[in-house]
């Protein structure tokens, strides 16, 4: 019974024992890492390697803790090696250092730095707004403008590389758009993990006069889908039944959709913004594979509805990136009121509005005569009387003349008659 209980006690004291020297090891601060180096694979993959730090106490479990010089991207880990997918356009520093647990708040040992340089060349070659947009799951399209320090007749190469390739592909299909240059390439889903791949990619020329440029695209963002497809547009108990086909590639519950919305009847522009699929409640095409639905109520009779649908990658299933497809094509449902009847009112109503204006000027002309009559002009009517007194007065000078005359005569013959008598 004495040697069972005196090996119990020897079990606790070796584990106490070594609960102790962890502890103590954990306090202790341990050496620094050795041999750490850096590296780049692929195109923009840098590596740091490293190897333990030579007399470590042997009762501590290695980590390495490591950050970058701007304290940034913390990691405690056991392994002996760090990777990152990172642009190389400046310069970039990691430091490393080793402790006893993944505790943050136990003090590593001695940080060692290790840098790594940008490519070599002027800063101003390098080509500026380099940016990639993933089409529809299928390709990719990479664009740029030329540096400011480069020559009008390079030539340009763009490199690009994802985990499911061996090496990196150089894109063959550059063109220019614009002032800007772009290349195209086959990318499609490679493998059921895609979104947590990147694309690295990089753009320089053959001569090596430009210093090159590197950019990590996430296959999550800048995911643009082409436009859907309106299959169907019906009208149905006063509202109006958008159906559409969305693009390949894409699930439905991986979408946010827009409609645009016009009628004949009003000026209003309505943009709707759809994020469920409405397509288990309609009639038509149930439960139909990539097909979308959107009720519209309150339709308006006798108007013509035409309807525009574009869609977006939502953040089920990527990132909200922004990048709407371009609109579908429009399509138009309903019946436009009696064109003879508006032809009529249309005519008639200028004629109908011309003789009313005719009559009311003629009506105004009378009603201001009846409450305004005319005043007489008084100088007028002396002018007028003043005028009928100078033409009698004329008229009795003329008699007087005429009366004087003949007298005279009178005289005169009266005169001959008696000188003739009194004559022997």
């Amino acid at each position: 019974m004495a040697r069972p209980a005196l090996l119990g006690e020897l079990l606790v004291l070796l584990l106490w024992t070594a609960t102790v020297g962890q502890v103590a090891a954990a306090t202790e601060v341990q050496p620094p890492v050795t041999n750490l180096s850096v590296s780049v694979e692929n195109l923009c993959t840098i590596i740091w390697t490293w190897s333990p730090p030579e007399g470590a106490s042997p009762n501590c479990t290695l980590r390495y803790f490591s950050h970058f010089d701007d304290q940034q991207d913390k990691k405690i880990a056991p392994e002996t090696h760090r990777k990152e997918e990172l642009p190389l356009d400046e310069k970039i520093c990691l430091q490393v250092g080793s402790q006893c647990s993944a505790n943050e708040s136990e003090k590593p040992s001695p940080l060692v730095k290790k840098c790594i340089s940008p490519p070599e060349g002027d800063p101003e070659s390098a080509v500026t707004e380099l940016k990639c947009i993933w089409h529809n799951l299928s390709y990719m399209k990479c664009s740029w403008l030329p540096g400011r320090n480069t020559s009008p007749d390079t030539h340009y190469t763009l490199y690009y590389w994802y985990s499911s390739l061996e090496k990196s592909r150089q894109c063959e299909n550059i063109y220019r758009e614009g002032q800007h240059i772009a290349c195209s390439f086959k990318l499609t889903k490679v493998e059921p993990s895609f979104e947590h791949q990147n694309v690295q990619i990089m753009v320089k020329d053959n001569a090596g006069k430009i210093r090159p440029s590197c950019k990590i695209v996430s296959l999550t963002s800048y995911v643009k889908p082409d436009p859907p497809h309106i299959k169907h547009l019906l009208l149905q108990n006063g509202a109006l039944l958008v159906q559409w086909k969305n693009p390949q590639n894409f699930r439905s519950r991986c979408l946010t959709y827009e409609v645009e919305v016009n009628n004949t009847q009003t000026d209003r522009h309505n943009i709707l913004e759809v994020e469920e699929d409405k397509c288990q409640n309609s009639e038509s095409d149930r439960n139909m594979e990539g097909t979308s639905c959107f009720p519209l109520p309150g339709v308006l009779a006798d108007a013509v509805y035409t309807v525009r649908v574009r869609v977006q990658t939502n953040k089920l299933c990527f990132d909200d990136n922004q990048l709407w497809s371009d609109w579908s094509e429009a399509q138009s449902i309903g019946k436009e009121p009696n064109s003879t009847f508006y032809t009529t009112m249309l005519l008639t109503i200028p004629v109908f509005v011309a003789v009313a204006v005719i009559i009311l000027l003629f009506y105004l002309e009378r009603l201001k005569i009846i409450i305004f009559p005319p005043i007489p002009d008084p100088g007028k009517i002396f002018k007028e009387m003043f005028g009928d007194q100078n033409d009698d007065t004329l008229h009795w000078k003329k008699y007087d003349i005429y009366e004087k005359q003949s007298k005279e005569e009178t005289d005169s013959v009266v005169l001959i008659e008696n000188l003739k008598k009194a004559a022997p």
